[in-house]
């Protein structure tokens, strides 16, 4: 009887603390046109990464400048790596065109952000936009420089909690009063 009882108690628990935490949908081209949010409003969003990006370069003769990345050895080159993990918060920077997105996920400067744009094979999310998609990777520009990642970086999109979103987009004006003329 006791351990039905503690069973039962940590399904409450789990339950309880899984309410406790944010929700996150993916954020959609919908979600973006229905509230038709500002670029302050939607630099006041935390976003959230839905899926690992794994973004590498080689590092080429002794100019080599490692910024933010590991340095790997694969087939004996040696590679540089940025590694950012799903769920990572990360902010708008600013928008390079109306429904593209420069976000950022690591403070150290202005060059360190990803696109992100709606995708039609992606049911609209806002997912990693790539210079160019092959079928084993792709290229992005990261802190100025083109780095490479794997196809399954194109699945990693963007993630808001809807709870917090909709608390953003309280329309608010300050009434100025009126005078007889």
């Amino acid at each position: 009887m006791k351990a039905g009882k503690r069973s039962l108690l940590a399904v409450v628990a789990v339950l309880a603390l899984s309410a406790c935490g944010p929700t996150l949908s993916p954020f959609t081209e919908s979600l973006y046109k229905k509230n038709q949010w500002s670029e302050a409003e939607l630099k006041r969003i935390q976003f959230y990464l839905s899926n690992d990006i794994v973004m590498r370069r080689e590092l080429t003769g002794a100019k080599s400048e490692i910024v933010s990345g590991e340095i790997k050895m694969i087939d004996g080159r040696q590679v540089e790596e940025v590694v950012i993990p799903r769920n990572t918060p990360g902010v708008l920077l600013f928008l390079p065109k109306e429904d593209r997105f420069a976000i950022s996920f690591e403070e150290g400067g202005r060059e360190r952000y990803l696109i992100f744009g709606p995708s039609p094979k992606m049911d609209e999310r806002f997912v990693l936009m790539a210079s160019e998609w092959n079928r084993r990777s792709g290229v992005v520009t990261y802190e100025g420089k083109k780095w490479r990642v794997e196809n399954e970086s194109a699945y990693a999109g963007l993630l808001v909690d809807l709870k917090k979103v909709n608390r953003v987009s309280v329309d608010s004006r300050r009434a100025t009063g009126r005078r007889i003329d």
